[in-house]
């Protein structure tokens, strides 16, 4: 049986979440945007109507105040979002056991083994979008094609500009439909890496199915290849529902600063906290790591200031204060003094927490089990509950952090 895969993608999700909220705003510009006084004042999304002001993703808000006065402005709010994309996946499963979460607001499903239960391919993904429709309010998107690769490209490159919000490519029709596009609209070409296939004639994702790929794989490794299979409808990853339960190679996390910070003290308190954050998740999911990497941005006006370390320590550890120290010489040694606008710590070379090597020298189950109560009061009483004494410093970022998912408040 010839595999079929669909790729279902939101349009507007977290503005289109928002005007399903408030029915009064139908007719009306939404935009859902960042803090306009700090660094997360751009723009998240925008309904279709206030795109058709110009306004665009990413783009500050002040910019899109300008094209759009009377446009309703929201701030995110990413609970909401995640319990409607989790209302979409219940629907989707309705359909097939195979629904890969992609992003919140775009999901695979694989209806080979659906078709004679609910018809054709076409027939699934108009009553999917109608589902979806009824118990959302959230027009879907949907790209149908024998891989994932195409599926994306379906959805993105035709079904968006469909008035039916449907689109199909299959073996015999995609390199008609696909090739003759510019190459950055193939999924996985960055604005760099166009430059880069630019400058050497290649203007068209046909033109880089046809490149002998050996210059590729010579140029740029085997992500050179992967981009010429994608071009040539190649892509042989399954549909994963436990894309996400998957082993972890790595547990970090990285944060734009609301403001440079510009002395070392102050910068030393965002790292301990992002130290216990990191380590937080790390003992949530049962792992400890070996390596520590610290990650600091520099501003826009100092150029390419900030740097990328990492180091392996002695022993395993989820322990908050162990990471501190570990990144703090890396700090010391690799900082060039310049203020900076973004920090992140992470923890690779994960192991089973059930396997820490007790260590002589230091009382490791003493701290585990003071790591343990800790964990317990702030799961009772929230995240602000227990707190170094350093973050009550104005450099401290505890309190707004906890009020955030993903960067975005809840």
């Amino acid at each position: 049986m010839k595999q079929t895969i669909l790729m279902a993608d939101m349009q507007s999700f977290y503005a289109s979440v928002e005007k399903a909220s408030h029915p009064e705003w139908a007719n009306k510009p939404v935009i859902v945007s960042g803090d306009p006084e700090k660094r997360s004042g751009i723009i998240l999304a925008a309904c279709p109507l206030a795109k058709k002001y110009g306004i665009e993703t990413t783009e500050p808000l002040w910019q899109a105040r300008r094209k759009c006065p009377e446009a309703v402005i929201v701030r995110p709010r990413m609970q909401l979002y995640i319990d409607v994309s989790c209302l979409i996946t219940s629907i989707l499963e309705r359909y097939s056991d195979k629904v890969e979460v992609f992003s919140i607001d775009e999901q695979f499903i694989d209806v080979t083994g659906s078709t004679g239960l609910f018809g054709d391919p076409a027939l699934i993904a108009r009553q999917m979008q109608q589902e979806i429709l009824e118990q959302t309010g959230i027009f879907a998107r949907v790209g149908i094609a024998p891989n994932k690769v195409l599926a994306k490209m379906a959805c993105d490159a035709f079904a968006k500009k469909n008035k039916s919000g449907i689109a199909r490519l299959s073996d015999d029709n995609f390199r008609e439909k696909m090739w003759p596009l510019p190459v950055s609209k193939l999924f996985g070409v960055g604005s760099r890496m166009k430059q880069h296939l630019n400058r050497i004639g290649i203007r068209t994702i046909g033109q880089l199915a046809e490149f002998p790929v050996d210059r590729l794989r010579k140029r740029w490794g085997i992500n050179g290849e992967v981009l010429w299979r994608f071009a040539n409808g190649i892509d042989l990853s399954p549909v994963s529902p436990d894309t996400h339960e998957q082993h972890q190679k790595a547990i970090g996390h990285r944060m734009t600063l609301p403001r440079d910070y510009e002395t070392a003290e102050e910068i030393r308190v965002i790292l301990l906290e992002l130290s216990e954050e990191v380590a937080r998740r790390a003992r949530r999911q049962g792992y400890i790591g070996q390596t520590a990497s610290l990650t600091i941005g520099g501003t826009e006006y100092h150029g390419r200031s900030g740097f990328h370390r990492q180091i392996r320590m002695l022993s395993a550890t989820s322990s908050g204060l162990d990471l501190y120290r570990a990144i703090l010489p890396l700090f010391e040694k690799h900082w060039d003094g310049l203020p900076i606008r973004s920090a992140g710590i992470s923890l690779s070379q994960l192991s089973d927490a059930a396997t820490i090597q007790l260590n002589l020298f230091e009382p490791t189950l003493q701290k585990e089990r003071l790591n343990e109560a800790m964990d317990a009061v702030r799961d009772k009483y929230g995240p602000t509950a227990m707190f170094r004494a350093s973050s009550l410093a104005a450099a401290g970022q505890v309190h707004e952090r906890a009020a955030k998912i993903g960067g975005h408040y809840k």
